[in-house]
Parts: C-alpha cells; sequence; structure tokens
C-alpha cells in the first residue's frame, strides 16, 4: 500500500490550497480515507475522512465550512480542498487509508493502517 500525498506550500491567510493523496495497492471500495494533520509540538488530529463506498463524509469542527474532501474513483485519489486558511492551519499534513472502514471510527488516528509522507502547509499572516 502506497499514499502520496501532495499540493502542500506557502499560502497567505485567506488562500487556498487543494491537497491530493494518490493510493495505490488498495481495494479502494473497502477503504475509509482520511486527512490528519500536525503542527510543530502538537499532536497529530482529525481533520477530514470520506468512505469510498458511499461517499460518506466527516470534518473536525475547526475545519467545516472551509475544507472540502473529495474522490475521484478513476484515479484513485483523495483530495482535500482548503479555503479561507488561517495561520493555525499551519502544519504538516498527512493522508491514511483505514481498510477497516467503520463510519464511527473516521476521525480517530488508531483506525488507520496506512499513512502517506506528508505534505506542509504553511499560512502566513
Amino acid at each position: 500500500v502506497q499514499l502520496q500525498a501532495s499540493g502542500g506550500g506557502l499560502v497567505q491567510a485567506g488562500g487556498s490550497l487543494r491537497l491530493s493523496c494518490a493510493a495505490s495497492g488498495l481495494t479502494f471500495n473497502r477503504y475509509c480515507m482520511g486527512w490528519f494533520r500536525q503542527a510543530p509540538g502538537k499532536e497529530r488530529e482529525f481533520i477530514s475522512a470520506i468512505r469510498w463506498r458511499g461517499g460518506n463524509t466527516d470534518y473536525a469542527d475547526s475545519v467545516k465550512g472551509r475544507f472540502t474532501i473529495s474522490l475521484d474513483n478513476a484515479k484513485n485519489t483523495v483530495y482535500l480542498q482548503m479555503n479561507s486558511l488561517k495561520p493555525d492551519d499551519t502544519a504538516v499534513y498527512y493522508c491514511a487509508a483505514d481498510p477497516g472502514c467503520i463510519l464511527s471510527t473516521m476521525a480517530s488516528t488508531m483506525a488507520y493502517d496506512y499513512w502517506g509522507q506528508g505534505t506542509l502547509v504553511t499560512v502566513s499572516s
């Protein structure tokens, strides 16, 4: 299983970025795909997740209304569209895959078996 995250960068507050996570080696329609982030000195936190089958989604309260998760079945890729970015959004963003895909645990880091390498998002004030 390989997850390749990309799309991070430096953006001013109020700007937008779209992160991508290309997945391979998975039985895609059985998985949940999640995005997490980790800021310096802080624990890794849940941002958003999507169930490949059915498209159920979940978001952290801190990003609701600003971030949108989506997937492209043909490209085996999950996206995170991030709008109205704030300096507090600065972190390394990770995508992850959960083969069990239980809706009640979509927000738990413990549910995810596979992780990408992370992509850095820096939001300047």
